[in-house]
This record gives structure tokens, C-alpha cells and sequence, in this order.
């Protein structure tokens, strides 16, 4: 069975992207315990889902990296999507590990990159209390309910400012990440 399945995952984990663009393209790794050589161990299974120009979103590729090793792979898995077909990218959308945004500027010229909001709002809820995670998820959720980039811009500041005195490393975050993620 499992031997089944492996021909169909390669097949399409290898199958040609041409013939179709995809102006957006997020790019994530989650870690996962794997079967190897008689042991288990964590890896890195890193995903790419691009947004076609009709809007559906697609799973355009997968690949597993070791567990210790997941920067080094991303600009060889993203080279694996171009080798395939991949075209037309615009905009990446990942969170800041060093390695994905390096293979980003290095492999996917022209394209622009954007830090996932989600990502760094983990980030900054990772460095407060548990008791005020709540509220300062909720006051960074203001900053993207904005309009426009001028008032996210202006509301990032006022929440920075407003986490300042409590948490110092939270306004600092967000106030380093405002580029990336506005």
C-alpha cells in the first residue's frame, strides 16, 4: 500500500506547473516526526501554495528537509518549483526564517516578499504573559482592520506606543517588522 502511495505522491510532488501563472505564492514549513532508516526523527515538510489568477489556491509543492537543515533547503526546494513550471509570481508571503526570505530574493527575482501577519503575530505573543496574549493579539488584529497602508502605518505606531511601557519587545518587534508586514 504504502508503495502505491509513494508513486503517487511523487508523482506529484514532481508534476510540471507550466501553462498556468500564480501572481501569489505562500511559502511554510511545519515539523513533523518521520520514519527514517529505523528511527523517528523531526523534519522540516516544507509547503508551497500559490494563488492562480482566477483566485483558487493550489498546493504546488511539498518537500521534506532534515530537522536541523530547514534553512538551507528552501532555496533548493524553491528552485525545484521554477525547474517546474512556476511563473508569474508577484508577491511571496512566508514568515522571516532567514532561509525561506534569502531564497526568495535569490531565486524569485522581481517577485516581492511580505511577512505573514500571522507568523509575526505568534512572534510577538511569544514574548508576553500568557494573562496578555489576548489583548495584545487583539490590539495587533487593529493594525491589519485598517483601510489603507497610511492608516495600518499610523495604527501600528500607536499600538507599538501603546505596548511600549509593558512590553518593550513586542513594540520593538512590530515597529522592525512594519516594512515586511505592511
Amino acid at each position: 500500500i504504502c508503495a502505491a502511495l509513494d508513486a503517487e505522491v511523487d508523482a506529484f510532488r514532481r508534476r510540471s506547473l507550466l501553462g498556468e501563472r500564480y501572481p501569489y505564492v505562500y511559502l511554510d514549513a511545519t515539523y513533523i516526526k518521520v520514519r527514517d532508516v529505523g528511527r523517528v526523527v523531526s523534519m522540516a515538510c516544507l509547503v508551497a501554495i500559490g494563488v492562480a489568477a482566477s483566485g483558487e489556491r493550489r498546493v504546488l509543492g511539498l518537500d521534506l528537509a532534515a530537522g536541523n537543515d530547514e534553512g538551507n533547503a528552501w532555496a533548493m526546494f524553491v528552485r525545484g518549483l521554477l525547474e517546474r513550471g512556476l511563473a508569474g509570481v508577484r508577491l511571496v508571503v512566508s514568515d522571516a526564517h532567514r532561509g525561506v526570505v534569502d531564497a526568495v530574493h535569490g531565486q524569485l527575482l522581481g517577485a516581492a516578499w511580505q511577512r505573514c501577519r500571522v507568523h509575526a503575530t505568534r512572534n510577538a505573543l511569544d514574548l508576553v504573559p500568557r494573562g496578555s496574549q489576548d489583548m495584545v493579539a487583539a490590539a495587533i488584529r487593529t493594525i491589519f482592520e485598517q483601510p489603507d497602508e497610511h492608516s495600518a502605518s499610523e495604527q501600528l505606531r500607536r499600538v507599538a506606543d501603546g505596548l511600549s511601557g509593558r512590553f518593550p519587545s513586542v513594540s520593538e518587534l512590530l515597529l522592525e517588522a512594519e516594512p515586511d508586514l505592511l
